[in-house]
């Protein structure tokens, strides 16, 4: 007999949504049978049965759970008819619905518990807490174990400071009054954030946190353009894929990464370290029909230019069909997104994808005019824009980086021997 359980499917996703079963209970399963698809943060994951056996349903389809949850039993008919099995997974429901019941009526008691419960942080860390005020027990950490950042206290900070009601009005979490919700009651629907959007919520609140800059320019991608228009025909012949921009861009981005690697990195900011990346996994911001996800083309340096854009189209239609991995969207190094694809915006300022350094916005490659050997003639110019925390490099060297970009799309000879 096997109990499942909701466990940590990779970078501390603690949250997940029962999608849909996939079979009934009391089914007949084999070892490695999807039981049943979950929702988490990142992406939709099928967990198939342990062992062979028959199925019982703990957690009901569309409801939510948590890390150590008891979902489902797989098991003999014998085991699963017995009085103990069924006392086991009541008990499990019951315990679960004390825990809710427990922190909505015990509220003296959690008080008494945050008062005594130990607080893991860094003594850094617990200097900036005084430093801004903030009752340190009163933080929830996102860090290993509970480990309290740097980022918490500065997201509790600020929503302790959202919260400040200004004289004479009160504060509504929603930012609608009770009274006139009750007066349009008819007229509003209510919705919850899905996995997706809570996972984008939070993302978005730890991306804020980091004290960014902008640096923008243009790039005369004619070169760029006449090498696709040239090679989409035959690339789709020959090898059955849609040859874009985007995969000379990243190639282009990796060697500019590779001059300018404090922008390949990840920011610590309680060991005040940068910690540079050796290897090139790209992310790509990626619209998917429940929110913006973003995919990663692993070791990209060490791939071609028709390797890389099969592997975007690859991962883009698994996104599409909820079959992508965790392990395929997550340890980015470095991010693009590409607003261009969208049809529309000259430039715009990128969201960083916390923890990367950086982000590159590319733009839609458009039809300017361009002074070359002091004549005005019409090029393709491609808007792009870097958003960079400026903790660990300043506005100098995303011009540097810049530059390099730039100069490695509009080099002909480099985009030919990719």
């Amino acid at each position: 007999m096997k109990e499942i359980r909701f466990v940590d499917v990779g970078e501390g996703i603690t949250e997940g949504h029962i999608v849909k079963w996939l079979v009934k209970d009391g089914d007949k399963v084999k070892e490695d049978q999807p039981l049943f698809q979950i929702e988490t943060d990142k992406a939709v994951v099928n967990i198939p049965s342990p062992i062979d056996g028959y199925v019982k349903i703990v957690a009901k389809e569309g409801t939510d759970v948590h890390l150590g949850d008891l979902v489902a039993i797989v098991g003999t008919q014998e085991e699963l008819s017995s009085n103990a099995l069924q006392s086991q997974s009541e008990n499990a429901q019951v315990k679960s619905g004390a825990k809710i019941e427990e922190k909505a009526a015990g509220s003296e008691a959690h008080q008494d518990m945050q008062e005594v419960k130990e607080i893991i942080a860094t003594p850094a860390v617990r200097k900036l807490a005084r430093d801004l005020g903030i009752d340190i027990t009163k933080v929830k950490g996102s860090g290993p174990g509970g480990r309290i950042l740097e980022s918490d206290l500065r997201n509790y900070a600020s929503s302790m400071q959202q919260a400040k009601p200004s004289p004479g009005i009160q504060k509504q979490a929603s930012g609608f009054s009770p009274m006139l919700e009750e007066m349009h009651k008819e007229e509003i629907e209510r919705v919850p954030l899905s996995q997706t959007r809570k996972a984008i919520a939070k993302n978005m609140e730890a991306s804020w946190t980091i004290p960014r800059a902008v640096h923008m320019d243009l790039i005369d991608a004619t070169s760029l353009y006449e090498i696709v228009s040239k090679e989409k025909d035959r690339v789709m012949k020959e090898e059955n894929v849609k040859l874009t921009f985007l995969p000379f861009i990243i190639k282009a981005t990796i060697q500019a990464l590779k001059e300018n690697p404090d922008f390949n990195a990840s920011y610590d900011s309680e060991k005040l370290e940068i910690i540079r990346k050796k290897y090139y996994n790209i992310g790509l911001a990626a619209e998917a029909p429940d929110g913006l996800k973003v995919i990663v083309i692993k070791n990209a340096d060490k791939k071609n230019i028709i390797e890389i854009a099969k592997e975007i189209e690859d991962l883009s239609e698994k996104l599409r069909n909820k079959t992508i991995s965790i392990d395929e969207m997550r340890d980015s190094t470095f991010s693009i997104t590409n607003i261009g694809s969208l049809g529309g915006g000259f430039l715009s300022v990128p969201m960083i994808n916390y923890p990367d350094v950086a982000i590159l916005g590319i733009h839609l490659i458009r039809d300017m005019p361009v002074v070359k050997d002091g004549k005005i003639t019409i090029g393709k110019i491609l808007p792009y824009s870097i958003s960079f925390d400026h903790r660990v490099v300043d506005g100098a060297d995303a011009v540097r980086f810049g530059n390099a970009i730039k100069k490695y799309i509009e080099d002909p000879e480099f985009l030919e021997m990719l």
